[in-house]
């Protein structure tokens, strides 16, 4: 017996040290995966495992994929992130947020309406904003900036006590830069016009990935959206988003990439319901 344990304990002592450096190695080679589910929705991976789902508009969206329409199919949840207060990117946050028991962070105002009106309570609801930077996961982990965006953010409520529709102070649109524990940058550009202050984002921070909006009419047109990429941003990498799902939204991903032209080598044409790693 005492010989059967001399021999067994070393080997599982190797096992454990061959898992630990597997892990370590896994940990150490992680990538940024992206799964875009339609308009702005977005669910981010970290390299450390962590899960952010951005402006998720899921279950009556239209592009979002039906594996994808119940909010549980999304698995676990770290962090939800919206960028202003319009139903197409706030819709499913709240729930999500209750669901999961994790913080949703937008705009300052927009939280605290939420807060007020009883939407989420004031621990599931902090306040940040353009400028700040949040690190979620504690320090030297995820970083998140909060970045200007040209657009509005009302919140439109239905008041359960009188069943009419209200619409609320949203507080002001905004980006997020999110860096991975690893440095690979994410510009979730949210819904914004062309402005000429993208140079200073683009200069500053650096974005690798720029999900970015080309439908039009309400945003960026993919004329639009490729200036900014060519001129402003520079990424690696830009995802377009925010096209297709109401009539108005005529931007097409052919269109961007024509307008990138010679770098269109950048564009990652993406369909609602698939990942691309980095």
């Amino acid at each position: 017996m005492r010989k059967f344990l001399s021999r067994l304990i070393p080997s599982s002592l190797a096992a454990l040290l061959l898992l630990a450096t597997s892990l370590g190695a896994l940990a150490q080679s992680g990538k940024t995966e992206v799964l875009w589910l339609g308009q702005a929705s977005v669910r981010i991976t970290t390299p450390g495992g962590k899960v952010i789902v951005i402006d998720p508009w899921l279950r009556t969206n239209p592009k979002t994929p039906a594996s994808f329409k119940n909010l549980e199919a999304l698995g676990k949840v770290d962090l939800v992130l919206v960028t202003h207060g319009h139903f197409d990117h706030i819709a499913d946050a709240p729930d999500l947020a209750k669901m999961h028991k994790v913080p949703l962070y937008g705009p300052a105002g927009l939280n605290q309406t939420l807060s007020t009106l009883g939407v989420l309570p004031m621990d599931l609801s902090p306040r940040f904003g353009k400028g700040g930077t949040i690190m979620p996961f504690g320090p030297g982990s995820v970083k998140i900036t909060a970045t200007r965006a040209e657009h509005s953010s009302e919140f439109a409520w239905k008041n359960p006590a009188t069943t009419k529709d209200e619409v609320h102070v949203g507080g002001e649109p905004v980006g997020f830069i999110v860096e991975m524990e690893n440095g690979f940058k994410v510009y979730h550009m949210g819904d914004t016009g062309l402005f000429g202050d993208m140079k200073f984002i683009g200069d500053y921070y650096k974005p690798d990935l720029v999900l970015i909006p080309i439908g039009g009419h309400f945003v960026m047109s993919p004329a639009d959206a490729a200036y900014a990429v060519k001129n402003y941003l520079k990424p690696r990498y830009a995802l377009p988003i925010h096209y297709g799902t109401i009539p108005v939204l005529r931007g097409t991903p052919e269109e961007f990439a024509a307008a990138l032209g010679s770098e269109a080598n950048k564009m990652l044409k993406v369909q609602p319901g698939e990942k691309v790693d980095f």
